[in-house]
């Protein structure tokens, strides 16, 4: 296992501030949560799971609302509470000045979904910081739904299973590489030892896609967010893991509040660590975070695969991951990809000498 990084475990890996002792996700918060019981039973080999539950807020004119939209919100929002069919009818009411169909751009097609109302408080000035970008610019095909829960559960994942390891991420990650097969090289880039490796060996390769073929096909779009963290001398800063902030007039997108991930541990009452995220375009120095996925990046996208189906058939190198496939992957569906990988293509080729199958699909 080759990594340019000088720790394991890519995204998903962190790491103890070391004036708190509180656990921080060095490159954003993680969040486990599955409903596939293979992945579910394949991670608790390496660790168990607290049963955190993921929540979060979202901060809009100076008050607090529960996210995602559900009865809560919507209650909180028109100062009053409302019956699911009640809240059902308003948001229907405020939706049908657009008709979704007729919708020519993001804004309009989120209006169309939610209404005016609730899309101008907590999706409009949202996007734009994300995407920098005004609403009006972007495509309306971005968001095919706004999900509206007309109940209070303020659960953020609905999955079946859902936790956080106990050790950390870290330890989990580490457990999952101490095999005696296993070879770990850290500081170390692929491409600078690439000769090494004999002609023939199988690689799976989880970086750039772009990369790996010298960006013969064009840079792939992505984005990436700027983390800043600070460490306050107070014992709870915001009272919830996560804060969305949602105005234009606030720069960052969220605050993350990493002590509150894990309650069940003995960190200190005079001292917190927030982390402001911050998003932005990604530049080629830049850690890549979501493929943006534009109609010239899908098309880029089509000439890699082809180069990707030749390589694996003349190579035998299999493309995998979130930069390996140019998808935006969840920490549980990475792992379903890469067991599904494992049983479709790795596991054929030395069991049934079947040649390596090259398609970004599982």
């Amino acid at each position: 296992m080759i990594d340019r990084r000088d720790h394991i475990g890519g995204n998903a890996y962190s790491e103890a501030e070391p004036e708190t002792g509180i656990e921080v996700h060095k490159y954003g918060a993680h969040l486990f949560h599955t409903s596939n019981k293979r992945v579910w039973e394949y991670v608790n080999q390496f660790t168990e799971f607290t049963d955190y539950q993921h929540r979060v807020f979202a901060m809009h004119d100076g008050q607090a609302f529960q996210f995602p939209m559900g009865l809560g919100l919507i209650s909180q929002f028109v100062g009053k509470y409302l019956t699911p069919e009640e809240a059902k009818a308003w948001v229907a009411e405020q939706a049908a000045e657009i008709d979704s169909k007729d919708a020519k751009n993001l804004e309009e097609k989120a209006i169309s979904l939610i209404g005016r109302p609730l899309y101008e408080a907590f999706v409009r000035d949202y996007t734009a910081k994300q995407w920098q970008t005004d609403p009006t610019e972007l495509s309306a095909a971005i968001i095919s739904r706004l999900p509206v829960r007309y109940n209070f559960n303020n659960r953020y994942f609905n999955d079946t299973y859902e936790g956080l390891p106990v050790d950390g991420y870290t330890a989990w990650l580490e457990k999952m590489a101490a095999h005696p097969n296993i070879d770990v090289r850290l500081s170390t880039d692929f491409f600078d030892i690439k000769h090494e490796i004999p002609e023939g060996t199988p690689i799976v390769y989880t970086g750039a896609l772009d990369r790996y073929f010298d960006y013969s096909e064009g840079w792939l779009g992505w984005r990436t967010v700027d983390l800043v963290p600070e460490v306050l001398p107070i014992g709870d800063f915001q009272g919830t893991p996560v804060m969305n902030y949602n105005d234009a007039d606030v720069p960052y997108t969220r605050i993350h509040e990493f002590r509150h991930f894990h309650p069940e541990r003995d960190y200190p009452t005079d001292k917190t660590v927030i982390v402001r995220e911050y998003s932005r375009a990604a530049e080629k120095e830049d850690e890549p975070y979501y493929p943006i996925n534009t109609a010239e990046d899908r098309q880029k996208l089509e000439r890699y695969r082809e180069l990707a189906k030749a390589e694996a058939k003349e190579r035998k190198v299999i493309f995998g991951g979130r930069l390996g496939t140019y998808k935006y992957l969840d920490m549980h569906m990475a792992i379903g990809s890469a067991l599904s990988a494992y049983d479709n293509k790795i596991a054929p080729y030395f069991t049934e000498g079947r040649a390596f199958d090259g398609s970004l699909e599982d």
